[in-house]
């Protein structure tokens, strides 16, 4: 699986801004958990977001406590492509952000391993390229 992700730059506080990860390859929503995460200078990566499957097929998204409520995390089964979809930027979310894919292999409670709140980022195996986000006035 390759992943292109686009859409960063600069951002208003209280601005919004969309990226897009573009997935290609042997790819399909049925097999494949995508996610989002960030690093800020200094900082460990760490999980923003992810979309996956439920055991019946159902799509479910999962957030970050410091994004939800101001983050969506969208996607377009026609197109492969997940958006993430930021709103009420701050400063604190100024970043690389990354899409990554991993595979779904299995549930716990109805959720897989890859996409539950917390997820370190060495559980994915496919990654995109960074895509800068810059919140400031």
């Amino acid at each position: 699986v390759q992943l292109q992700a686009s859409g960063g730059g600069l951002g208003q506080p209280g601005g919004s801004l969309r990226l897009s990860c573009a997935a290609s390859g042997p790819f399909s929503w049925q097999y494949y958990t995508i996610g989002w995460f960030r690093q800020a200078p200094g900082k460990e990566r760490e999980w923003v977001s992810c979309t996956s499957r439920d055991p019946l097929g159902t799509p479910y998204e999962s957030y970050a406590s410091s994004v939800k409520g101001r983050f969506s995390i969208i996607r377009d089964v026609n197109k492969d492509t997940a958006y993430l979809q930021m709103d009420s930027l701050n400063p604190e979310d100024t970043a690389v952000y990354y899409c990554a894919a991993d595979w779904i292999d299995g549930w716990d409670r109805g959720v897989t391993e890859n996409c539950r709140e917390g997820v370190s980022p060495s559980v994915y195996e496919f990654w995109g390229q960074g895509t800068l986000v810059t919140v400031s006035s």
